[in-house]
């Protein structure tokens, strides 16, 4: 049996952040690529014969080209263990996003060099400040015309209020960006483009920016250009600092091109060498340290059928301390009842491997009958992590089946579907349901995915009937005076799957009349 304590130390657990659009798929595929856990990648858009990218394996995700479910993607590189957790492209999947980065130790901010930061990159950037997670940045597309790169990251650092660190810079000859220049050893890295379109590494050639050959390498234009640049950044820029680093403060930033494979490699190593092991963890009884023996992790993620051949539903579990071992027995903290983890798999997107063995920071799938649900603990020693919140939704329908024979599976539907995050579930009464619930989500599109899935996993023809309401807020307070607050126009009460109260409401303005006029309740925008 291996050193435990080895183990963890190899392990690198992240998510990468980023807005639709910059590239976070194709940056996936090509870390794969290049940690090989593929030997080819495929474009994600493009040709008529295209690979759907790895992590995309819903019929619906191939379909339109994005990315709506979380994926975990492991893979070994260099002595390290790489736990990627791909989390969804689109901003009408946010909430699955928050919550998959609550088991990542760093994360990888995607930015478009044309764009900068952009609202999801906001977004998801305040949900790692608030964990102080380390973030190194990859600035992509850098193949295409962008903004100045010293203008780009002035923007970031005021936007973010985040320091960056250019650890590679942009080489370019004209306005092709050719290759990027590594600041720790002064070397120019020249990449050839291929004829694969980025489906294999790409070939390089390296020379260091002050050997007198470089002018093989680089025009003497270009080369003169990048001295310059360089010695502006050692002059004005900012230093590096590790520690402001590990506690989120100053982001290591790095140039490239990830349809092309440019610049890919170097940001992967450092990432590799740079981001923490798995770090200890708050519980509601202290702090679980990752070095503890007694098994302990969370649930972050449950996928139902994602083998649509056996209708099997999978539990994901961030190890927080402790070793997972087949046959081992746990308790479920919130029910009190034991479960046993006999069978526990990892992950290639849809291909799996049993789990002998599983150390903190591993992430590992246990087959779930349906007594599992997001946020709970699993442990030894009786540890419980906290509940991982959900968040307020934006759109609100109701839903209907027109064949009355189908209710029994739509509420199963709903009830696992809600359990995996993919939708809220929403009620006029405690316990006692509807025969029309009301659904939430953050975006339109995971409507759009809701109906999708209820037919084709359970054989339901459900409709959805839009309502005016934008926003929700789970009340706290004397329940005669959360049914006061809910009388009016514009706005009524719900509850939740744990019977947790919520005014949903139309406007802004019934919302702060509301607040206004109920100040001894408490409004949450995200569940208490």
């Amino acid at each position: 049996m291996t050193n435990r304590m080895d183990e963890v130390r190899r392990r690198r657990t992240f998510a990468i952040i980023s807005h639709p659009d910059a590239g976070k798929t194709t940056l996936t595929e090509k870390l794969l690529l290049y940690g090989g856990a593929i030997h080819l990648a495929g474009a994600v858009k493009g040709r008529r014969a295209r690979r759907h990218a790895t992590s995309d394996w819903m019929d619906m995700e191939q379909e339109r080209g994005i990315s709506v479910t979380s994926s975990v993607l492991q893979f070994e590189y260099e002595g390290f263990e790489v736990n990627l957790l791909d989390t969804p492209g689109h901003q009408d999947f946010s909430e699955d996003t928050y919550r998959t980065m609550l088991a990542a130790d760093s994360a990888v901010m995607l930015l478009d060099n044309r764009k900068g930061v952009e609202e999801q990159t906001r977004k998801l950037f305040r949900v790692c400040r608030m964990r102080r997670l380390p973030i190194v940045t990859f600035v992509n597309k850098c193949d295409r015309p962008g903004a100045d790169p010293l203008e780009l990251l002035d923007d970031v650092q005021e936007d973010l209020g985040i320091q960056c660190y250019p650890v590679t810079w942009p080489v370019m000859e004209g306005f092709d960006c050719v290759g990027v220049y590594d600041r720790r050893d002064g070397m120019i890295h020249r990449f050839e483009r291929t004829g694969d379109h980025g489906q294999t590494k790409v070939p390089v050639t390296t020379v260091s920016i002050d050997d007198p050959g470089a002018t093989e390498v680089l025009s003497e234009e270009a080369l003169e250009g990048l001295r310059e640049q360089v010695e502006l950044l050692e002059l004005a820029g900012t230093e590096y600092d590790e520690e402001a680093f590990q506690r989120g403060e100053l982001t290591p930033t790095f140039f490239g091109s990830a349809l092309l494979n440019f610049g890919v490699e170097p940001f992967l190593q450092y990432f590799l060498e740079h981001a923490p092991p798995p770090q200890p963890r708050d519980a509601e009884t202290g702090t679980v340290d990752p070095s503890g023996e007694e098994f302990s992790g969370f649930v972050f993620k449950i996928q139902a059928n994602m083998d649509p051949n056996h209708r099997d539903r999978i539990a994901f579990v961030r190890i927080c301390s402790g070793r997972y071992e087949p046959g081992m027995t746990v308790k479920n903290v919130r029910t009190g009842e034991d479960v046993r983890l006999s069978a526990a798999r990892q992950f290639m997107a849809q291909e799996r491997e049993q789990v002998e063995e599983a150390v903190p920071g591993d992430v590992v799938g246990i087959h779930d009958r349906g007594s599992l649900r997001i946020g709970d603990t699993l442990s030894e020693n009786g540890v419980r992590f906290g509940d991982i919140p959900r968040f307020s939704p934006e759109h609100f329908a109701r839903v209907r089946v027109p064949d009355p024979l189908r209710r029994k599976h739509l509420d199963k539907g709903l009830r696992q579907l809600s359990e995996e995050g993919a939708v809220q579930v929403f009620y006029p009464a405690k316990r006692g349901g509807s025969p029309n619930p009301l659904v939430g989500a953050v975006g339109q599109l995971q409507f759009d995915v809701l109906v999708h899935r209820l037919d084709t996993e359970y054989n339901v023809d459900a409709e959805l009937d839009g309502l005016s309401y934008d926003r929700a807020r789970w009340v706290v307070g004397d329940d005669d005076e959360i049914e006061e607050a809910a009388r009016g126009y514009g706005k009524t009460l719900v509850y939740d799957s744990k019977d947790r109260p919520l005014i949903l409401f139309e406007s802004e303005f019934a919302l702060n009349n509301t607040e206004r006029d109920h100040p001894d309740l408490e409004f949450h925008e995200v569940s208490p």
